[in-house]
């Protein structure tokens, strides 16, 4: 995809067929974290609080959920069947996306961000 200015460009290049995809994942991002702010970094959508929080992307047959350490890790065992890195998570495009799920880790990537800002 060619370089976006913001999350709507981004969703509007992508196929047809995965657009609303696209679109729910926004917004359970935006639901699970509500105060975070949304940019556009390493060419995709990014969200920002206290810190990095997520990014997203889109591959031929995935949505990439990019997440810092070590949220993946802590929740190997609800990640079965989904393929995963350090802070990769892949949810094929061909399966209904997990909302719950996904809401569950930004929301513990929040409570993150919020300790370590109180640390500071």
């Amino acid at each position: 995809m060619k370089a976006v200015k913001d999350v709507d460009e981004y969703i509007a290049l992508a196929p047809k067929e995965v657009q609303d995809k696209l679109k729910e994942f926004r917004a359970t991002i935006k639901t699970a974290a509500p105060g975070a702010q949304e940019r556009i970094s390493y060419g995709m959508p990014y969200y920002y609080y206290k810190g990095r929080l997520v990014y997203f992307g889109l591959s031929k047959k995935h949505i990439g959920l990019y997440i810092p350490t070590p949220v993946v890790e802590e929740h190997k065992s609800e990640l079965k069947g989904y393929e995963t890195t350090k802070a990769t998570v892949r949810f094929p495009l061909d399966k209904k996306l997990p909302a719950m799920l996904i809401k569950k880790l930004i929301k513990v990537r929040v409570k993150k961000n919020d300790e370590t800002e109180r640390k500071k």
